[in-house]
C-alpha cells in the first residue's frame, strides 16, 4: 500500500483521536449532565452528496451517530451504501487493532521490565473485563454476508483466504444477490430478499498477527456479528448456540466491554421485531458476572468506574426515521463525546401516483403518545366506519403499519360482524390465497392488510375501488404501491388517518413543506389529487 503524507496525517489524527477518547476520565459533574440527557444539537453542517440535508450534532470524534437517510444497496444504492459499509467497517478496524496494539506494546514493556508497578502508571490500564470491542448488529444473513465479505477484503493481513470456507457454506454459496429476473415483484423486493433471509445467526471474528478467524469463541473475538433475534435468546439462555468454538454456556458477560456498535439496515429490523434491538442494547456494558481477564489490575479505570456506556459509540444506519429510532437514540446512547445526526427536507412520493384519485386526509388531535392509539381509533370508529357500513360498494382495503393495529381492527370488525378478510404477518399461504380471492370476486367487503405483510411479500392486491390508511407506512415508496393498486377502479378513493405525531411518516409522503402545513393548520381535512 503506498503512502503520501494526507495518509500520515489521517493516520495520526485517528490515533490521537482514539487516544483521547480512551485516556478521558469523566468527571461526576460530567456523568451527571449525561444522565440527564439533554444535550442540545450546537452545530450543523451540509451533508454532502445527500440532497436537503444537514449534519446537526454536539461534541467531537467518538460520538454516536444516526444516519437514517441512508440509500440501501436494494433501492438502487449500491455505491453509496458500499461507502457508508466501508467507513464503518474501517472504522472499526482500526478501533479494534489499535486496542491490540496497546496492548502488546505494554506486554512487552512489562516483560521487560518485571519491576514496573502497574498501578503508578495509567497507561498500563488497557483493557475492558473482556475481549470484544465492536458488535455489528444486522437483520439477516446475506446482509450480514456482505459486510463480513468486505471486513475480510479490507483486512490488512496476510492471511485471510481461507476465513469465508465454512462461512459460505453457513450464509449461502452464491457470491453476490442478483436480482431476480421477469418477476412480477419491485425490484428492491428482489434484490434485498435474494440471498439467505434467516434472521438468526450470531459468531465471532478474532484477529491475530496475520490472520482472521470465523467462528471464534465469544471472548477470544475482537468483533461480534449478530442479528438482535440471536443475541436477545443468547442473553436469555433460551437457547444454545451450536456454532464452531462458540461458548457454551448462555451468559452475555461477553457484551460487557463493546465499545463500538453498528446497528446497519435499522429500517429492515424495525419490520422485525424491534424490542429484541432495545433489550440488546440495554444488555450491553453491564458488569460481568464472572472474570474472564487474566489482570484486574490492567482494567481501564472507567470500567472499574461502570461508566463504560459512556464510551461506547453508537451507529444507527438506517434508510428512514422512526420514532423508535429517536427515542433509542435519545434513551440509549450516551457517549460523552457528543452525539450527530441526519436531518432531511423531503419531497414526497405523491408523483409517484399513477392515477387521478382523491386522497383525503383526516387530521384527529392526539396530545401525548400515550394518547394517540385510542384517538386513532375513535377517529377511525366516528368518522370513517360508518361512511363505509353506509355503502354498499366493497372494495375497501383497510391499511394498518403495525402489528397491534392489525389486533385490534380485526377484533373491532369481528364485533361489528363485518364481512372482511385479512392478511398480516402470520397468515398462512392458504388463508393469504383466499383472502385475495374473495376480496376480488367481491365475497368480502373489507381486506385488512399490514404494513409488515406488504413489506415481506409485496402483494399487488386486486379488486379494491376505497383505500383506507387507519396508520401511514413507516416505508414512503408503499403509499404510491397501495393507492396505485386501485387502478383497476372507476370510481378510486382513498382516506388517511393523521395526527402531528405522524410527522415523520406525514413528510416523507407529502413533503416537508405540506406536513408542517398541515400539522399546523386549524383545519381537519385536506385533499390531494
Amino acid at each position: 500500500m503506498t503512502s503520501n503524507k494526507n495518509d500520515a496525517s489521517d493516520e495520526m489524527e485517528s490515533s490521537c483521536s482514539f487516544q483521547r477518547h480512551v485516556s478521558h476520565v469523566l468527571t461526576n459533574d460530567e456523568v451527571t449532565a449525561l444522565l440527564k440527557q439533554k444535550n442540545k444539537y450546537k452545530w450543523e453542517m451540509p451533508a454532502v452528496d445527500i440532497p436537503k440535508s444537514k449534519w446537526v450534532g454536539t461534541g467531537n470524534s467518538y460520538r454516536d451517530i444516526m444516519h437514517c437517510n441512508k440509500k440501501p444497496f436494494y433501492l438502487k444504492g449500491s455505491k453509496v451504501d458500499s461507502s457508508t459499509m466501508d467507513a464503518y467497517i474501517m472504522h472499526a478496524l482500526s478501533h479494534v487493532h489499535r486496542t491490540r496494539d496497546v496492548v502488546i506494546k505494554n506486554d512487552t514493556k512489562l516483560r521487560n521490565d518485571a519491576n514496573t508497578d502497574i498501578l503508578d502508571d495509567n497507561s498500563y490500564r488497557d483493557q475492558g473485563f473482556t475481549r470484544p470491542k465492536v458488535l455489528f448488529l444486522l437483520p439477516l444473513k446475506s446482509i450480514a454476508r456482505r459486510v463480513v465479505k468486505r471486513l475480510i477484503q479490507l483486512s490488512p493481513l496476510t492471511q485471510k483466504d481461507n476465513a469465508m470456507g465454512l462461512f459460505k457454506k453457513d450464509f449461502d454459496e452464491s457470491d453476490d444477490e442478483e436480482e431476480t429476473e421477469n418477476s412480477s415483484k419491485p425490484a428492491d423486493f428482489n434484490l434485498l430478499f435474494a440471498g439467505d433471509v434467516e434472521d438468526h445467526f450470531l459468531f465471532g471474528i478474532k484477529y491475530t498477527k496475520k490472520s482472521v478467524k470465523l467462528y471464534s469463541n465469544f471472548y477470544a473475538s475482537d468483533i461480534i456479528v449478530a442479528s438482535p433475534l440471536a443475541l436477545k435468546l443468547k442473553i436469555d439462555g433460551g437457547e444454545d448456540i451450536k456454532k464452531k468454538g462458540c461458548a457454551k454456556d448462555s451468559d452475555s458477560n461477553f457484551l460487557s466491554s463493546i465499545e463500538i456498535v453498528v446497528v446497519d439496515h435499522a429500517d429492515v429490523i424495525s419490520m422485525q421485531n424491534w424490542s429484541h434491538l432495545h433489550s440488546v442494547l440495554e444488555q450491553l456494558n453491564q458488569l460481568p458476572s464472572k472474570e474472564h481477564v487474566a489482570n484486574v489490575m490492567r482494567i481501564r479505570p472507567w470500567y472499574l468506574d461502570q461508566r463504560e456506556r459512556y464510551y461506547r459509540q453508537t451507529i444507527i444506519l438506517s434508510s428512514y426515521l422512526t420514532p423508535e429510532m429517536n427515542a433509542l437514540f435519545n434513551r440509549s446512547c450516551s457517549n460523552y463525546e457528543g452525539k450527530v445526526k441526519l436531518v432531511t427536507e423531503f419531497t414526497g412520493v405523491l408523483p409517484k401516483i399513477q392515477l387521478e384519485v382523491r386522497q383525503v386526509y383526516e387530521q384527529f388531535d392526539a396530545s401525548s403518545v400515550g394518547e394517540s392509539d385510542d384517538a386513532r381509533f375513535d377517529c377511525f370508529c366516528t368518522r370513517v366506519c360508518p361512511k363505509i357500513q353506509e355503502s354498499d360498494e366493497g372494495g375497501v382495503l383497510l391499511f394498518v403499519s403495525s402489528y397491534f393495529e392489525y389486533i385490534r381492527m380485526s377484533n373491532f370488525l369481528k364485533s361489528q360482524d363485518a364481512s372482511f378478510c385479512r392478511i398480516g404477518e402470520a397468515t398462512s399461504q392458504p388463508d393469504i390465497s383466499r383472502a385475495r380471492l374473495w376480496f376480488f370476486e367481491g365475497q368480502k367487503k373489507i381486506l385488512l392488510y399490514s404494513e409488515r405483510s406488504h413489506f415481506f411479500h409485496r402483494y399487488k392486491i386486486r379488486g379494491g375501488h376505497h383505500l383506507v390508511v387507519y396508520s401511514l407506512p413507516g416505508r414512503k415508496d408503499f403509499y404510491p404501491e397501495l393507492v396505485n393498486m386501485l387502478g383497476e377502479s372507476s370510481n378510486p378513493k382513498c382516506n388517511v388517518l393523521f395526527s402531528p405525531l405522524d410527522i415523520l411518516k406525514l413528510e416523507r409522503i407529502v413533503g416537508t413543506s405540506s406536513a408542517r402545513r398541515l400539522i399546523s393548520s386549524d383545519k381537519s381535512m385536506f385533499v390531494f389529487c
